[in-house]
Parts: structure tokens; C-alpha cells; sequence
């Protein structure tokens, strides 16, 4: 299927490139599933990857996690994604000012020279989605950021009129890929769905076919009604790489993710 017929007005209204790069490789891949990849040595991650990467969209990193890491392995892991026509997330949450913010995505990771995507707090300003694409230009390469705008962990302190004003910001700002919304909360999604409307993504973690409360104060909620609410990326990790089977649960989760977003 096209990608335009598929994602229809979030196709259309789409300016950022790596949008329509993520809207084209979902519709490949069928899957609207962002893997977060918690493991925590080289071996791990590419079993892993190798397990399920017919069945993801985009694999989310914490690459400053890995137990092992060197740079060639991890330059092999990011080819062996690209091959399998993943999106590569690096979840780092950048929160400082735009000028440091660049550098962080330089030093021993260099994570601008291989994620296509990452998060960051607006609480130090607008600046920081400068800084952060003005790294991918030093690389030479084109990227997004996106904004938390909402948590699933309770307590967490992103509340409504902060919720709005990163809205408000990154709606505007053409750096900006998306907001990560809470996906534990459907009827927040849908809230902050119609808080940013058509053009810009909204990729939702806190979601497991196992609803409920999970470890330390993560809660989940159930991955199609996201989607249905207006999510455009499901993010899952332990609802598939703590499964029995990580293959048939990442295919499970691509399944219904596809299904909900054409029934959307």
C-alpha cells in the first residue's frame, strides 16, 4: 500500500523528511512497532535484532547502556538495522541548551552520525532542536527530534500546562518529528492528538498486550487503542523481547498496530 493512502492527512501534512522516511518504511514493514531494544551487551542486541527485525519499524537504543560496547560492533549492529529497513532511535533524552546539546551528539557515541532519531526535554527552550539538527547537518545526515511531551511512569512530573506549551512549541518548529505521548492512557493520547493535530508524529510507549501495572512504577495500556487514539508508533520492549517467543510477539504487535492504524 502507498504510504499516502495509508496515513492519509498525517501524510499530507507531514514537512519533516524523516516523517514521511518513517510513514514509507511502516508501510513496508507493515508494523507500526518501535522495539526498545533493553538489552545490555552486543551479543544480546543482535540476537535480538536478528530475532525480530522482519517484524519492527524502528529500534530504540540507549547505546550509553551497553555493558561491551566498541565502536565497530556498534557500527555493525547500525548496518545490520539499516539493512533490515529499521529506523534507529536513540532514546538519549536531551535536556540542555542547544549548544551543548550538539556536542553531546558528537563524543565517543557520535550518535549523529547514525540515529535518524532522538528524544529531548524542551525544558531548556526551542534551542535544543537546534542544536540537536545542526549536529545531524555536521554529520551530513537528516534526523528529528522527538519532544516528551507526555510520561506512562507515575509521578512523573509532565503535567497538562507543561504538556501544552512543548505542544505549542514543537507544533511550530520544523525540526521537530514528533511528541512521545503516554500510551498506558488512551483517552491521553487522544487529548494530546487533537492538541497537536495532523502534522507531526505522536509515538506512544507504556503499551503491552498484558495491560496493567508493571515494574517500578510503569504502567501499560493496551497497544491497538493507542493507535486507535491516535498514536503513530507503539513503542514495546519487555511485551516482546521478555517474551517466550520474541519473534511471534513482535509479530503480533506489528499485526494489530497495522490493522489499527488502517482502521484508523
Amino acid at each position: 500500500m502507498e504510504a499516502s493512502a495509508a496515513w492519509k492527512m498525517r501524510w499530507q501534512a507531514s514537512t519533516l523528511p524523516m516523517a514521511k522516511t518513517f510513514m514509507e518504511v511502516a508501510c513496508r514493514k507493515k508494523s507500526l512497532v518501535c522495539l526498545a531494544a533493553d538489552k545490555y551487551t552486543m551479543a544480546e542486541l543482535f540476537d535480538l535484532l536478528n530475532s525480530v527485525g522482519s517484524s519492527i519499524a524502528a529500534l530504540k537504543t540507549h547505546v550509553d547502556l551497553i555493558d561491551d560496547w566498541s565502536k565497530d560492533e556498534w557500527n555493525q549492529f547500525c548496518t545490520l538495522a539499516h539493512e533490515m529497513d529499521l529506523l534507529i532511535f536513540e532514546d538519549r533524552k536531551f535536556a540542555d541548551i542547544g549548544k551543548i546539546s550538539r556536542r553531546q551528539m558528537g563524543g565517543i557515541y557520535n550518535i549523529g552520525e547514525w540515529s535518524d532519531l532522538v528524544t529531548a526535554h524542551l525544558i531548556s527552550g526551542p534551542d535544543i532542536v537546534d542544536g540537536l539538527q545542526k549536529a545531524w547537518s555536521d554529520a551530513g545526515r537528516e534526523g528529528g527530534v522527538l519532544l516528551l511531551a507526555q510520561m506512562s511512569s507515575r509521578g512523573n512530573l509532565l503535567g497538562p500546562n507543561y504538556t501544552s506549551t512543548v505542544v505549542e512549541a514543537g507544533r511550530v518548529h520544523p525540526g521537530v518529528f514528533g511528541f512521545i505521548g503516554n500510551g498506558s492512557n488512551a483517552n491521553s493520547v487522544r487529548e494530546l492528538r487533537t492538541m497537536v493535530g495532523d502534522g507531526k508524529m505522536i509515538w506512544t510507549p507504556g503499551v503491552n498486550l498484558a495491560t496493567g501495572d508493571g515494574e517500578m512504577g510503569q504502567r501499560y495500556g493496551d497497544p491497538y487503542e493507542a493507535v486507535m487514539a491516535g498514536s503513530d508508533c507503539i513503542i514495546v520492549g519487555s511485551g516482546i523481547h521478555g517474551a517466550s517467543d520474541p519473534a511471534a510477539a513482535a509479530a503480533a504487535y506489528a499485526e494489530l498496530s497495522w490493522k489499527a492504524l488502517l482502521e484508523r
